[in-house]
């Protein structure tokens, strides 16, 4: 039995960011792999400006991962289309890999926010929920800002750890492309070559602002 991490996202483009909270989360809770799924809509992000192919961003993530043995990327949620809920993946690898363990890795606020997902008890009963919070910035959720039944919140609160401080996101990187500044050291090398190459966001983000 393998113990497989899931870390989804828009990955509007994936940057170092997220490979921390990844890396973190396998070595204090020894996963096995990593799956990094890039959703096709996010249901918090319906309608998200600026967003681009679900083939780019998975192919940013294959690139952002290249040669690591612990990632692996995931097109579940692009294949199945339409707004991707988490559960909806979990219960795909599950039928997929049925003797395999499965955590969902997520960040501090998304953890505050988790009562609100859809059909989260059931997905509750199908995986467990690994928290990475960026010391100094996010403050610890405590079992009182969760509305759920003791015993589940008690099991939440067991895996919620701190990963690096990495104060990056998907919005400034496409902001600073947009302004023509370099995002280096950002994103991986790769993924850079990839965005410019392909021209991704300079021209969709300046017609935004």
């Amino acid at each position: 039995m393998k113990h497989i991490g899931i870390l989804g996202g828009t990955f509007n483009p994936i940057h170092l960011g997220h490979l921390f909270i990844g890396r973190a989360a396998a070595e204090a809770f020894k996963l096995d792999s990593v799956l990094l799924t890039p959703c096709s809509v996010s249901p918090f992000k319906c309608g998200v400006p600026g967003l681009v192919t679900g083939d780019d961003r998975l192919e940013m993530a294959r690139l952002s991962v290249a040669g690591d043995p612990l990632f692996e990327t995931c097109a579940l949620d692009l294949e199945r289309g339409g707004v991707s809920y988490a559960i909806d993946t979990v219960k795909a690898l599950r039928e997929r890999n049925p003797q395999d363990r499965f955590s969902f890795i997520i960040g501090m606020d998304a953890l505050r926010e988790l009562s609100h997902w859809h059909k989260i008890d059931e997905m509750l009963t199908l995986c467990d929920f690994i928290t990475v919070g960026r010391p100094g910035v996010d403050v610890p959720v405590t079992a009182a800002a969760l509305a759920f039944p003791e015993e589940v919140r008690t099991r939440l609160l067991a895996k919620m750890i701190q990963g690096r401080l990495c104060e990056i996101s998907s919005s400034e990187i496409r902001r600073r492309i947009a302004e023509g500044r370099p995002i280096r050291y950002l994103v991986c090398p790769a993924v850079e070559a990839y965005i410019r190459d392909r021209g991704l966001y300079a021209a969709t983000d300046k017609k935004e602002e």
